[in-house]
């Protein structure tokens, strides 16, 4: 039996032996050697490169988690380190794909969620924005805004004291800005671009356990500045960075004007304003009235020394302080053309307005040009401004000291205010607001009363410039629905003051008696006539103004048989042929031959129709 067993199992392995040699046989027939060996080396480098391709990405992938995501990946640690790590995962991954060569932009966005360029494409060397648009970003910042036009070639006064301050390195910028050899259509401002997130590659993320991912923030967005800050060398050179001029006589035409902040002295006699303890020492003289460029109105305004110094001993005697202010102090002039009524109100009382009235009546007015008359005119004014007394500065000889001073006031257009660059917002209606509550005057809006006739004021001028036919314009405006007040006015400003509140319309020539429009309620009506001789430009220093008081205004411009110039001279005279070539002999030639020599006869049939304009928009405002 083990016999018979044993012969079949031996039988049985002998012919699996011979079907495998068939085998091998037959398949040596069919494959060559040569073909496959090289089957197998081909297979042997398929195999080597699946490997090494798993083992450089394993490498990757393991190089990319740092430890503290790893933990976070596996539940280990807290939701904010499981953020941090995916942050710097991310970070990490646009890295390597910066070094593998991605040419994907680095795009940024400013605060207000507009893209900005990198450098390279500002360069203009990246191909990838083809479908980018340009947008006048800036357009509206430092100067694309519409500003007030300037009368009598006035430029926008300085954005340090209206928008609060500028930094250096802002002006900086704001100055690469405008220097930019990019502009956009418009000229004014650089273009920024804006870029398709598709041209954007999304590299994968790994995946965060759902309990973590409500915790996990997306990484913050590296910020890219318009241009490079320098580099700071050492605390000296910080501080000299840090350091502002006192004072600014470029920025604007009218005035020159200067801020101190800390150990502020000012002695009135010796005429200096120092600032003690400063990290660098300077000195300036200014002349603080806003006719800078008109050497005719600076002649007798004071000139104040301004300066700063490291050490107190070095200012001479005055350096010991008599009296300390925790209040500002507000040094300006009261001299120039301040004699003129219109004058006195666009070169001190709106910029004084426009100055101290943020502080609530807790600032202090140091006069360095003294004039008691004009002062006492308008003291309901600077009462209402300042709590406290006026310091005639000449005759001061006290070292008065503050923490803060300003020398010069701020002052925009002639008779104007720019809300957008005043302190808390503020405009002439706020100014017209201000100056009705100063003296008492009820009527803030032109409504008549129930049955009452609107009220209009004529400005009568005693010597130049005169309604030579005023009892006409009387009979008109009457017959037309006015009830008609004349006068001239006064010294005391409160009794014409009172009149001019009590009247829904003003009309006048052109002149400083223009300026009580800022007792008219508003609402009410400014008519300007205009004398012959191309004088509209003249008539902007209350055009403006009047419409920014809240004011309906109406300029009507005489012709030339309105004019009494016919009585003196002949038709073919250059005063009437060239009016151009009298005014570019200057402002005294233009003065003596429109201003001082001519009086008005207006010709009523033209003139009428304005009358019925204006009591229309009286009406109008009754009905409202």
């Amino acid at each position: 039996m083990e016999g018979g067993g044993g012969g079949k199992m031996g039988y049985g392995g002998h012919h699996h032996h011979h079907d495998t040699a068939k085998l091998l046989k037959a398949v040596s027939r069919t494959v060559e050697p040569r073909n496959f060996g090289i089957g197998l080396v081909a297979g042997f480098l398929i195999v080597t490169c699946a490997y090494f391709s798993t083992a450089k990405f394993d490498a990757i992938h393991i190089a990319l988690v740092s430890p503290d995501a790893r933990n976070a990946a596996a539940g280990i640690g807290t939701p904010v380190s499981a953020a941090k790590a995916s942050n710097q995962r991310l970070d990490d991954l646009e890295d390597a794909l910066s070094k593998l060569g991605s040419k994907a932009e680095v795009l940024d966005k400013d605060d207000d969620g507009k893209i900005l360029p990198s450098p390279e494409t500002d360069s203009g060397q990246t191909a990838s924005l083809g479908n980018t648009r340009k947008d006048d970003t800036f357009a509206s910042g430092g100067g694309g805004g519409a500003l007030l036009p300037p009368l009598s070639s006035e430029e926008p006064a300085n954005s340090t004291q209206e928008q609060g301050g500028l930094e250096d390195e802002e002006l900086q910028v704001q100055d690469a800005i405008a220097n930019s050899p990019k502009k956009s259509n418009n000229g004014s401002s650089p273009a920024v671009f804006h870029s398709d997130p598709a041209t954007l590659p999304v590299p994968p993320v790994q995946q965060i356990p759902p309990a973590q991912q409500q915790e996990t923030k997306a990484p913050p967005v590296q910020q890219i500045p318009l241009i490079p800050e320098a580099k700071k060398t050492g605390p000296e050179e910080s501080a000299r960075r840090e350091w502002k001029p006192l004072c600014d006589l470029a920025s604007n035409r009218r005035i020159d004007w200067c801020e101190l902040d800390g150990d502020v002295r000012v002695h009135g006699v010796h005429g200096t304003v120092t600032l003690v303890g400063a990290a660098k020492a300077e000195e300036w003289r200014v002349k603080p009235y806003p006719r800078k460029v008109d050497t005719n109105a600076m002649r007798f305004v004071r000139e104040i020394t301004v300066r700063s110094t490291t050490d107190a001993g070095a200012i001479g005697p005055e350096a010991a302080c008599t009296e300390r202010r925790d209040v500002p102090a507000l040094l300006f002039s009261d001299r120039g053309y301040t004699g003129n009524y219109f004058h006195a109100y666009t070169d001190v009382i709106l910029p004084l307005f426009l100055t101290a009235k943020q502080y609530g009546g807790e600032v202090l007015f140091l006069v360095s040009d003294f004039q008691m008359w004009w002062l006492g005119k308008f003291l309901p004014v600077f009462k209402s401004l300042s709590n406290y007394d006026l310091v005639n500065l000449a005759a001061d000889n006290r070292t008065r000291c503050f923490r803060h001073v300003q020398v010069g006031l701020t002052c925009h257009s002639d008779f104007s205010i720019d809300p957008r660059r005043a302190p808390n917002g503020y405009s002439m209606v706020d100014f017209t607001k201000f100056m009705r509550t100063t003296y008492g005057l009820p009527r803030d809006l032109a409504v008549p009363a129930p049955n009452a006739r609107p009220r209009l004021l004529i400005i009568a001028r005693a010597r130049t410039r005169r309604f030579v036919n005023a009892d006409e314009i009387v009979h008109a405006a009457k017959k037309i629905g006015f009830e008609v007040v004349v006068s001239e006015g006064t010294h005391e400003i409160a009794p014409f003051a009172e009149q001019a509140n009590t009247c829904d319309a003003m009309l006048g020539v052109h002149g400083a008696g223009l300026t009580n429009m800022v007792f008219l309620p508003t609402r009410g009506v400014v008519i300007q006539v205009v004398p012959l001789g191309g004088l509209e430009f003249v008539a902007g220093y209350f055009r403006n103004p009047s419409r920014d008081m809240g004011l309906e205004y109406f300029e009507y411009r005489i012709a030339r048989n309105e004019s009494t110039l016919t009585e003196q001279y002949p038709p073919d005279h250059p005063i009437f042929t060239d009016p151009d070539g009298v005014k570019s002999k200057g402002w005294d030639s233009l003065k003596e031959a429109y201003l001082d020599k001519q009086d008005v006869r207006l010709d009523m049939r033209r003139f009428r129709p304005v009358l019925k304009k204006a009591i229309a928009h009286i009406r109008a405002n009754k009905l409202q």
